[in-house]
């Protein structure tokens, strides 16, 4: 699935060598792959299709605006959390209707913009959200679709700081509350009740938390609909993860019978929100490396990404595989491959068997085309990494490289101080 492959002895995507693209947009760079991008989704969208499966793509996971074009002429929809990204969304070409509103702190301006854009349904994740949608609805006279975001207080087994489906995590509403509160939003003048929607955590690579999850949740739409409510639909999040030491995704077949299994002969039109399962693999990170240096008990390889360009590694312990663009004909030896950011944490690897290293050579991050671009930031005055799409055969600059320039020119000095 994924566009990244060797081909006499270089890495390539798509059929361009890596190293003719960092020639020309220089490093630290970020090169996705248009088809591995298509090729998952399609994947994704045959598991999901027999059973009224509907994609919403996770724009937390990359919101690259071409990233999110190529989605949209797949057909995809979009799952937001802000209202940044529902303008993202929209500028893209993705429908208002196919764009479901999540997060647990949308403004009443967010809930405003998403009323006026004619937003397809909105996540409600607390009594107090309920409230605001209702009393901001009948003060400005709209009307729209919500649905209530579920904890099933489910472990997901995943990383402690993207679980989200226990209890004691800040989303979703407990099962005991659901009922009353969707009442209540039925009894509405200015809601259509949706359905309820559920979202267990990130990076999930076995299909028994989603069991666990959506068993719970089907038993709660149940019981609505024995109580007389319309519960049209349900969201069932997303979460399926990429085995980041091998590339491989997780099992979509397995995951699609699983959904037949609950869901196949239930009258429920289903959401999905995939972001990492489809984009991580179809993105790298490239970095040059600047110098290489010998400490009294390990080997450094210093290089121009950092973690200003991709965080993964130090907020979450990532692991993400690292390659030599170049087959080098050198013998292995065990580094750290870090960046320049004043911080102890800052690398990208750790313990790593690798070719030896000389200045100048290129490696490739595998697997970081989810939730890196998109949490890029400026720490040290760093401009960070730019980001380049290959589209048949051809490497488009998709988000250019900011100048020093231009992140000192977003701050203002008052007048006072001139």
């Amino acid at each position: 699935m994924s566009g990244f492959t060797r081909d006499h002895n270089r890495l390539h995507v798509d059929g361009l060598p890596l190293e003719d693209i960092a020639a020309e947009f220089g490093t630290p760079l970020y090169v996705y792959s248009a088809d591995a991008i298509t090729a998952a989704y399609t994947r994704f969208h045959e598991a999901v299709a027999g059973a009224d499966g509907h994609i919403h793509f996770a724009l937390k996971a990359n919101s690259n605006m071409a990233v999110l074009r190529l989605l949209a002429r797949l057909g995809a929809g979009a799952d937001i959390v802000s209202g940044g990204e529902m303008q993202r969304a929209l500028a893209a070409g993705i429908a208002p209707e196919k764009i479901i509103f999540s997060g647990v702190g949308k403004t009443d301006a967010e809930l405003l913009a998403a009323f006026e854009a004619g937003i397809g349904q909105i996540n409600a994740e607390s009594p107090a959200e309920v409230d605001a949608i209702i009393r901001l609805a009948e003060a400005h006279g709209h009307h729209c679709r919500v649905a209530l975001r579920v904890n099933p207080d489910v472990d997901a087994k995943t990383h402690a700081k993207i679980a989200t489906g226990k209890s004691d995590t800040k989303f979703g509403i407990s099962m005991e509350d659901c009922l009353p509160l969707y009442r209540r939003m039925a009894e509405s003048q200015v809601i259509t009740p949706a359905g309820l929607a559920v979202h267990i955590g990130s990076q999930i690579m076995t299909l028994e938390p989603f069991e666990n999850a959506w068993v719970n949740l089907l038993d709660l739409a149940e019981t609505l609909r024995d109580e007389g409510l319309d519960v049209p639909g349900l969201d069932l999040g997303g979460g399926l993860g990429v085995d980041y030491t091998t590339g491989q995704p997780a099992d979509i077949n397995g995951f699609g019978d699983l959904i037949t299994r609950l869901f196949g002969n239930r009258q429920y039109r289903l959401g999905f929100e995939p972001g990492r399962w489809i984009i991580a693999e179809a993105g790298a990170l490239l970095t040059r490396v600047i110098y290489t240096k010998k400490a009294p008990s390990k080997q450094f390889a210093i290089v121009d990404g950092a973690m200003n360009d991709l965080i993964r590694p130090t907020l979450y312990e990532a692991y993400h595989r690292i390659e030599t663009v170049a087959d080098l004909n050198t013998p292995e030896e065990p580094l750290d491959i870090v960046g320049p950011v004043c911080e102890t944490g800052d690398y990208l690897g750790l313990n790593r068997m690798m070719p030896r290293l000389t200045d100048g050579d290129l490696l490739a991050v595998m697997s970081a085309g989810a939730y890196g671009a998109v949490m890029r930031s400026s720490y040290n005055t760093r401009p960070p990494a730019a980001e380049v799409l290959v589209i048949n055969g051809k490497a488009h600059l998709v988000s250019p490289r900011q100048s020093v320039a231009d992140l000192i020119a977003l701050d203002t000095i008052p007048d006072d101080l001139r």
